[in-house]
């Protein structure tokens, strides 16, 4: 475990690099429990320079930095972004990823919490994440801050995933 302070902040676009290692690190350990295709699927997105922007120029990026290097990493998407999975009013939480050895100091939940404080500044009324079967460590954090399911996905990538909703109080 490393003994090194951590620093937490807003990622700019210059650390696009740096979130791409960390999100093919950090997802790649579910490689083994993919099909090798779904696999590369995951693999060829987490490795998309254009998505990890995208997602950058519509979010907020916490990250966690131990010696200038970033460790942890999640993205806050203010309600207004529609997808497939989110309506319109709700914010979410995208890509929370920790490096291996820095994972058990609580990173994945502080930046989670980051971004759920985040959102009860903005007024945001609901704010949402999803996660899948095999991501355990992920789904308990989650559910410990009170996050809840809402629906279950169809597969994706041979594998169940659910959308998770908390309500936030809103400060007006």
């Amino acid at each position: 475990m490393p003994d090194t302070e951590l620093r937490y902040r807003i990622a700019s676009h210059a650390d696009v690099a740096a979130l791409m290692d960390l999100g093919l690190a950090a997802y790649g350990e579910y490689a083994a429990q993919l099909t090798p295709d779904n696999w590369q699927t995951m693999k060829s997105n987490l490795e998309s320079k254009d998505k990890m922007t995208a997602l950058l120029d519509v979010s907020t990026c916490f990250v966690a930095e131990s010696d200038g290097r970033i460790v942890g990493m999640a993205f806050f998407v203010p309600s207004g972004n529609p997808s497939h999975i989110y309506p319109a009013e709700w914010s979410y939480i995208r890509m929370v990823g920790v490096y291996a050895n820095f994972r058990g100091l609580g990173i994945g939940k502080k930046l989670t919490q980051q971004c759920i404080a985040l959102a009860t500044q903005m007024g945001e009324r609901t704010i949402a994440l999803h996660t899948s079967e095999i991501m355990h460590a992920a789904r308990a954090t989650y559910e410990r801050l009170g996050f809840t399911i809402v629906r279950e996905l169809p597969l994706h990538l041979g594998i169940r995933y659910w959308v998770y909703s908390l309500s936030l109080q809103s400060a007006q």
